[in-house]
């Protein structure tokens, strides 16, 4: 029990601080957002490698081989594409649809597992997705364009969990590899800005300074708390805590932010909303038959809160929690 509250807690902590990223970004200006990104990189590395130095050190890099080295590049790109547009998006006043993308990156993920890994989607997600792909269509006609943001957020973000699960590299080390793989790009930007005059680092004081460097910490603290929370507790719990950092950022956006929400475009949340909550129902109803069959294996009774239905076949775990 203290072992299930404590994942409880670092999950609810991970995804509460990405939820209130929309709150810091804007602190780091008047930095621009290629300048933020290439700063998170750069001090991320600084932070994790610290820890990697206190913990499991160094050595694991000379195992990793030419596969997974290769795949972690390829996740290092992503990433490098979900934060910058993350940035961007927060930094330019759309912060309503980075939440859009967040909201929609379990379908995405879905989506992936069929398209990439050859899944099979039960009845329900599929009805998932197609409300989903409504939703993109309402939302397309109500901003005059496709919402290019949370379209990138939520497939940078979903290619980058395919291949971070593809690797199987513990998240510190793979975190370390792939800001490694980015930080000399990212450190030559800074000092080609730095030369030039147009960087902020050293010319906004001190506290702008300490600002752009926290960046590393508040990118490496919310994927701790998540990676202790994923071997804590069931995924379709995870999975369920997951949408705290959308929701979040939504009402920061208009509440905080005001930026606008006419009745088409909520009418276009409501929709992937509804989506969510028909995947949520069928994660969580294909988890308890998982349940249902292991115990039947193992000889023991059913859980009493299982009525199989005869004939069903046995729903798989979330595409999102296997990716």
């Amino acid at each position: 029990m203290d072992n299930h509250r404590t994942g409880l807690a670092a999950g609810v902590g991970a995804y509460l601080l990405w939820g209130l990223f929309p709150l810091y970004w804007p602190l780091l200006e008047p930095a621009a957002p290629v300048e933020i990104l290439a700063h998170r990189i750069a001090w991320s590395l600084v932070f994790v490698a610290g820890l990697l130095a206190l913990t499991v050190g160094f050595g694991w890099v000379r195992g990793l081989g030419r596969r997974r080295a290769g795949l972690l590049t390829l996740a290092a790109v992503l990433v490098t594409i979900n934060w910058g547009t993350y940035i961007y998006g927060v930094n330019s006043e759309h912060v309503v649809e980075t939440s859009l993308g967040y909201f929609i990156n379990p379908l995405v993920t879905v989506a992936l597992a069929v398209t990439v890994l050859g899944e099979r989607l039960t009845r329900l997600q599929g009805v998932a997705v197609a409300i989903a792909a409504a939703a993109v269509v309402v939302l397309t006609l109500d901003y005059g364009r496709p919402p290019w943001i949370a379209l990138t957020l939520a497939c940078s973000f979903g290619l980058y969990g395919l291949i971070k699960k593809r690797a199987g590299v513990d998240g510190i080390q793979s975190l370390g590899f792939e800001t490694a793989v980015l930080a000399l790009p990212a450190v030559a930007y800074l000092l080609v800005l730095g030369a030039s005059g147009e960087g902020t680092f050293t010319s906004e004081g001190t506290g702008h300074a300490a600002l752009l460097a926290a960046g590393g910490i508040f990118t490496a603290v919310p994927l701790m708390l998540f990676g202790s929370a994923a071997i804590r507790i069931p995924l379709t719990q995870l999975g369920l805590i997951q949408y705290l950092a959308p929701t979040l950022q939504f009402v920061i956006g208009v509440l905080i932010y005001s930026e606008p929400m006419p009745a088409s475009r909520l009418a276009g949340f409501a929709l992937v909303w509804v989506a969510l909550a028909v995947f949520t129902y069928d994660a969580v109803q294909g988890t308890r038959r998982a349940r249902f069959a292991a115990a039947a294996d193992a000889g023991g009774e059913a859980p009493c809160d299982i009525d199989p239905r005869p004939g069903e076949a046995l729903a798989e775990a979330p595409a999102a929690a296997r990716l």
